[in-house]
C-alpha cells in the first residue's frame, strides 16, 4: 500500500491548510452501552464515530470488573519471560469450548497475562511454537483497558492473536492499516469556500469559519485493510490514529510534557506553508534468528511516527510531494523518541506495539513455514473458519471533522493527522544469525501447562 492511502493533510485553495479528519476505536460487546464506551469514542451500528456517553462507560466499568475472574496467583507477579505453547494453548482452548459455559477463561482470554511478544522458539520434536515475552497479572483501568497489575501495560489478548494469525496472508497481499479519507466533492466544496474567505478582508469570526468549514468537508470515509474492520485488533488501529490526531493538534494535552503538539511546535517556527500528513509504522530491526532457525527474536522499539506533505488541487484530488517541512518532520521524530514513555501514559499506544507484535510473530510463521518444520496442528488458531470465533464489534464508517485553528503570518492554518500501517512481512523477512538464540531456546523447555514461567 502507498503511503498516499493514508489519512492527508491537505493544502486547498492556495492557502496553508492542515485539516482534522478524527477516528476514534471500534465499540465492542453485546450491549449497547459496551458500544459506545469503550476508548473514549462512541460508535454506533450505522459506523458512525461520537462521543461516548459518562453513563455509559460507568456501566462498562462496573461490567466488565463484576465480571473479572480472579487472577491465579502463580500468575499475578510480573516476570521477564512468560512462556506460552501455542500446541498446549490450542488443546485447552478445545477443553474449554467442550465444557465451558459458552465462554473462555480470563487466562486464556488474556493470554496468561503475556504484555509483549519477544521470542519464538520452534520445537519439531514436540510439534510446538512458543511465544515468550514478559507478562504478570491483570485488572480492569479507569478506561477499560486491560493491563498489568504493577506496570499499568496492556496485555495480550487471544482475540488480537488469532485475527493476526489468521489474516498473515491478507497482511503479506497489502499490509495492515487503517485510512481515513475525504471525499473528492467535500475537497472541492473547501476549495470554494476557503477561496471565498480568502476574499474577505474585514475580521473572521473563527468560530462561524470551523463549522462552515466542517459542513462544506462533510463525512471523511473510513477503510481498514489487512483485517475485519468489526475486529478488536481494527480498534486499536483507529483509537492509535485517533489519539495522536488528538495530540498533534493540541485538542487533547499530552500526558507527558517532552511531547508538545504539532500546533505548539508551528507557532514558534516559520515553517508555516507545508501540509504535512503522519502515519505510524513498524520500527522493528531485522529479526535475530538460530543458524538452525528454531529460534527467533524480535527487536526494535516497534513503532514510528512517518511525515510526507500533500498537495490537493482545484478539483480535489491528492498528490504526494514527496518531501517533509522541517517542522513535521521534527514532530514525527519526536513521537517517535518518546513512543515508549507514551505508551506508559496513554494504553492505546502500547496496545498498538503489542498488535504490530502479533503481526510481525504471525507474518514469520507463515514466511518461514515454521508450522510445517514444527509440525504443529493448530487449526482454530490459524484457520480463518473455525469453532472459536472472535468477539465482534461496531465497524467505524464515517466521522465529522474536528479542528484546530492557527494564526500566522499567512492567513488561518487548521491542523490534521493520522494513519497507521502495518507492512509485517517485510520486517518478518529480514533476519540476522547469532548462534546464542539456540541457547535461549534450550532455556525455555519445560513447564507441562499451556503457559509457564
Amino acid at each position: 500500500m502507498s503511503n498516499r492511502q493514508f489519512t492527508r493533510m491537505r493544502v486547498v485553495a492556495g492557502a496553508t491548510l492542515l485539516f482534522a479528519v478524527l477516528i476514534g476505536s471500534v465499540q465492542a460487546g453485546h450491549r449497547i452501552f459496551r458500544q459506545n464506551a469503550v476508548g473514549g469514542i462512541s460508535i454506533d451500528p450505522e459506523g458512525v464515530v461520537r462521543e461516548p456517553s459518562v453513563e455509559s462507560r460507568k456501566m462498562l466499568l462496573s461490567e466488565l470488573r463484576k465480571g473479572m475472574e480472579k487472577v491465579a496467583p502463580d500468575l499475578t507477579a510480573p516476570v521477564p519471560l512468560r512462556k506460552i505453547s501455542l500446541k498446549r494453548l490450542h488443546a485447552a482452548i478445545e477443553e474449554s469450548l467442550r465444557t465451558g459455559i459458552g465462554r473462555l477463561p480470563d487466562e486464556i482470554r488474556y493470554l496468561a497475562g503475556l504484555q509483549r511478544i519477544q521470542y519464538i522458539f520452534v520445537y519439531p520434536e514436540e510439534n510446538d511454537i512458543v511465544l515468550c515475552g514478559p507478562g504478570e497479572g491483570w485488572r480492569i483501568d479507569d478506561n477499560a483497558n486491560v493491563v498489568g497489575v504493577t506496570t499499568g501495560r496492556p496485555v495480550l489478548l487471544l482475540d488480537d492473536l488469532l485475527i493476526a494469525l489468521r489474516n498473515a496472508d491478507n497482511a503479506r497481499n497489502g499490509g495492515i492499516s487503517c485510512s481515513i479519507d475525504p471525499t473528492e466533492q467535500g475537497y472541492k466544496r473547501l476549495n470554494a469556500l476557503l477561496a471565498k474567505q480568502k476574499q474577505v478582508r474585514s475580521q473572521r469570526n473563527l468560530p462561524a469559519l470551523e463549522k462552515a468549514m466542517k459542513e462544506a468537508f462533510g463525512p471523511q470515509q473510513v477503510s481498514i485493510q489487512g483485517v475485519p474492520a468489526n475486529s478488536h485488533f481494527a480498534r486499536v488501529l483507529v483509537a492509535a490514529d485517533y489519539r495522536m490526531k488528538r495530540l498533534a493538534m493540541n485538542l487533547d494535552k499530552s500526558p507527558i510534557s517532552s511531547l508538545p503538539s504539532y500546533v505548539q511546535m508551528l507557532k514558534s517556527s516559520r515553517d508555516t506553508s507545508s501540509n504535512p500528513r503522519w502515519w505510524l509504522a513498524c520500527n522493528y530491526e531485522p529479526m535475530v534468528r538460530s543458524e538452525d532457525g528454531l529460534a527467533w527474536e524480535l527487536k526494535g522499539p516497534g513503532v514510528k511516527a512517518m511525515t510526507e506533505d500533500d498537495l490537493v488541487t482545484v478539483d480535489g484530488k491528492v498528490k504526494g510531494t514527496g518531501k517533509t517541512s522541517p517542522t513535521a518532520q521534527k514532530w514525527a521524530d519526536l513521537m517517535t523518541d518518546q513512543y515508549d514513555r507514551l505508551s506508559g501514559e496513554d494504553v492505546v499506544f502500547a496496545e498498538l506495539r503489542n498488535i504490530m507484535d502479533m503481526s510481525i510473530v504471525a507474518a514469520a510463521i507463515a514466511h518461514h513455514d515454521l508450522l510445517g518444520v514444527s509440525g504443529l496442528s493448530a487449526p482454530m488458531l490459524f484457520a480463518t473458519k473455525s469453532d472459536l470465533t472472535v468477539e465482534t464489534w461496531n465497524s467505524p464508517k464515517t466521522i465529522a471533522p474536528q479542528c484546530s485553528f492557527v494564526k500566522s503570518r499567512k492567513g488561518w492554518i487548521v491542523t490534521a493527522s493520522g494513519g497507521v500501517s502495518i507492512e509485517s512481512w517485510q520486517v518478518a523477512s529480514k533476519s540476522i544469525v547469532d548462534n546464542r538464540m539456540s541457547n535461549h531456546r534450550e532455556a525455555a523447555q519445560g513447564g507441562k501447562h499451556w503457559w509457564w514461567n
